[in-house]
């Protein structure tokens, strides 16, 4: 390997970081800190590596929490600071770097939930569930990775994982508008990225077409026909992958499009129970947050298996997020994928206002292209797909849409 090979960029810092400098600092490493609390990219990166390496189990925690979430768990300024020592007997290089690391097979890491329905919660994997998808290849060791998830949580940590282990180069993407974006996607010819919808939607209004992506993959949200149509316009010799996975499980599934099958070695650790998807208790990291029923743990994912396999189904939204209008219940997802629809539309949120009345008044806010459209333009639209009482009562045309700490879309 080319000891100038770039480990990663960082644009919001603009530096680069080489596999040489990379190695250099971890096998300078004193001594490995409980928590990791930073925002520069870089150090997390390197500290999760080290961590592995020396099997030292180490929490992962978001930068953007504030004091009084980490009083919650109980962390203050002195447990922040502490730190393990390490003998300095471990010296790696691109040649054992990934046997090394492999041996540390009882290696746990701490990470938090996004807090998007309650108060973040804690859940531990160990290096088998959080490396499950993990491939290493030679056909993979020329991947660059566009790094588009929050570092600190589990999609994050999955796609640094599959880039390290096969020694890729990885280009920081995470807080860059679509337009910085586009242009790091030519500059470091980008092959892979992984994404939430949610992100792939804040890109699609480009007219330009990426040749050097050969694989994204989407997870996080609700992935549908529309958009997979409109990255293969703009990502032409990209294959597309939507993979589902959780912070609670890891990653579960993967698939070509908006269906998931269940391997049959996985059939019995899941289950769909009344249009629920239920997973299997050793599926699971470790949490004293979890709550089962018996073996089995409530994703309060919806789903609904397809006519023709009993081992296929699809994702169509979160039990906690379904709106009631007037007795009717409303699923945002489905709403939000037909105003998605339109042609000029870039992304949308659907929720509901309080209503002694009906209970909820859907709002919807939604960013478009073209300034000429206008709130009756789309709900004409909508009248053609869907039934009254799901089309938007107030539709708001914004600039921006306010995403969450991983990257979805921010739930009103």
């Amino acid at each position: 390997m080319d000891k100038n090979k770039i480990f990663l960029f960082d644009p919001l810092k603009q530096r680069e970081y080489s596999y040489e400098r990379f190695f250099d600092k971890l096998n300078s490493i004193e001594s490995i800190p409980s928590f990791i609390y930073t925002d520069d990219i870089f150090e997390i990166f390197l500290t999760v590596t080290a961590s592995l390496l020396y099997n030292k189990n180490i929490v992962l925690l978001d930068y953007d929490f504030k004091e009084s979430e980490l009083g919650q768990f109980g962390l203050n300024d002195e447990s922040l600071l502490k730190r393990e020592p390490v003998a300095l007997n471990k010296r790696v290089d691109e040649n054992n770097f990934i046997q090394s690391v492999q041996e540390s097979r009882d290696w746990q890491i701490t990470l938090y939930t996004s807090g998007t329905t309650g108060q973040p919660k804690k859940i531990t994997h160990g290096f088998k569930s959080i490396s499950r998808m993990v491939k290493i290849s030679d056909k993979k060791k020329n991947d660059v990775w566009g790094f588009a998830y929050n570092p600190t949580h589990i999609a994050g940590l999955q796609v640094f994982l599959q880039a390290i282990f096969n020694l890729n180069t990885i280009i920081n993407l995470f807080g860059s508008s679509s337009g910085e974006i586009l242009s790091l996607i030519d500059e470091y010819n980008i092959t892979n990225i992984s994404a939430t919808p949610t992100f792939y939607r804040m890109l699609v209004p480009s007219n330009r077409k990426f040749n050097t992506i050969k694989r994204i993959t989407s997870g996080g949200e609700k992935f549908n026909p529309a958009l997979f149509q409109r990255m293969s316009e703009i990502f032409p010799n990209a294959r597309i992958l939507n993979v589902y996975a959780s912070t609670e499980a890891g990653s579960l599934f993967a698939s070509d499009g908006d269906s998931f099958s269940i391997k049959k070695e996985d059939a019995e650790n899941v289950k769909i129970v009344d249009g629920e998807l239920l997973i299997h208790k050793h599926m699971l990291g470790i949490s004293d947050s979890f709550e089962l029923e018996g073996d089995w743990y409530n994703t309060n994912d919806l789903v609904e298996f397809l006519p023709d396999s009993n081992l296929r189904f699809k994702f169509i939204g979160r039990k906690n997020e379904m709106i009631n209008v007037g007795g009717y219940k409303v699923n945002p997802c489905e709403v939000e994928e037909i105003i998605n629809s339109h042609p000029a539309v870039t992304v949308s949120r659907v929720y509901g206002r309080k209503n002694s009345v009906i209970g909820n008044v859907l709002i919807a806010d939604v960013t478009v292209e073209n300034s000429n459209v206008s709130e009756k333009d789309l709900k004409s639209f909508l009248q053609e797909y869907l039934q009254p009482f799901k089309i938007p009562r107030i539709i708001n045309l914004v600039d921006a849409i306010e995403v969450t700490r991983t990257g979805k879309l921010k739930r009103v």
